[in-house]
């Protein structure tokens, strides 16, 4: 008789338990949406864009050089910062190009690459890009720039101040730098598309590098035709105008011009769009 009345108790329990294991799988919370971050959208015209999770463009000042924002005061009403905590958390997107800046009053800006990210005012939908080219100071951001184009004050290495012409004296100079924000140079002993400086077994690679890039996006304001890829000594090396790109091995952070004056000033110039051509060989 007990074991009829254990069996029936536990058959009672197991009835019982049935609609609440069924309602508990039912009522299971959804899943939250993932967060999304900074997307890599296509453009017709631009190629591969950077925007918002909504679709918003983004942009970068060249102003920024050394990585900090020149954006301020009434700049900020038509250039909004863009932050986001999830920006590193979509596909097509490296989470190790993702930092984050804090701004003078707090705020916090989200850069790519070392760049800090801004809206433009007038783009009032996903997908416009009205704001590339805007002042020659502002372009759109892309993943992909081989060449960028920065305004910023020529430093040289004893800490001189440089204007355009090279002269001593405090000014914005343009100037390309690679797509993380290092300053590249030409050298007036080499000849168009000819590079007379490095040796062939590269021991005087690690004071001048070489810049190896093969020719991908460019600034809006740069020309595709007056890039070249060359080889030397085996390994490809970019040109601009015919000028062989590299870089100075003691800029060691992004925006540092220490090369304008070694050994001499004139000898390693930046290169910009108004630069003459490499000299025939």
């Amino acid at each position: 008789m007990k074991y009829y009345l254990i069996q029936s108790v536990w058959l009672v329990a197991t009835v019982a338990c049935l609609p609440v294991l069924s309602c508990k799988d039912d009522d299971q919370p959804e899943p939250e949406p993932k967060e999304m971050g900074i997307l890599v959208q296509t453009d017709a015209t631009f190629g591969a864009v950077l925007t918002d999770s909504a679709g918003m463009t983004l942009y970068f000042f060249s102003r920024d050089a050394d990585g900090n924002t020149a954006c301020e005061g009434n700049c900020r009403s038509m250039w909004p910062a863009y932050y986001s905590s999830h920006a590193a958390e979509s596909e097509g997107v490296d989470p190790e190009d993702i930092g984050t800046i804090t701004l003078t009053n707090g705020s916090l800006q989200t850069t790519y690459k070392g760049r800090p990210l801004y809206f433009y005012a007038n783009d009032d939908a996903p997908g416009e890009i009205e704001g590339d080219g805007v002042g020659g100071n502002w372009f759109v951001a892309k993943p992909d720039y081989t060449v960028m184009l920065v305004q910023h004050q020529l430093i040289g290495g004893d800490g001189t101040l440089y204007m355009s012409d090279l002269t001593p004296g405090e000014g914005q100079t343009q100037h390309f730098v690679d797509s993380y924000g290092r300053t590249l140079y030409g050298f007036v002993q080499d000849r168009y598309n000819t590079n007379n400086f490095t040796k062939p077994d590269f021991s005087n690679n690690s004071v001048w590098s070489i810049y190896e890039a093969v020719i991908g996006s460019l600034p809006s304001g740069a020309n595709l035709a007056d890039f070249a890829e060359i080889t030397v000594h085996g390994r490809t090396q970019l040109t601009y105008k015919g000028w062989p790109l590299y870089y100075f091995g003691q800029d060691a952070a992004r925006g540092e011009t220490k090369g304008v004056d070694f050994p001499k000033v004139g000898i390693w110039p930046v290169l910009n769009p108004d630069s003459p051509e490499a000299l025939a060989p």
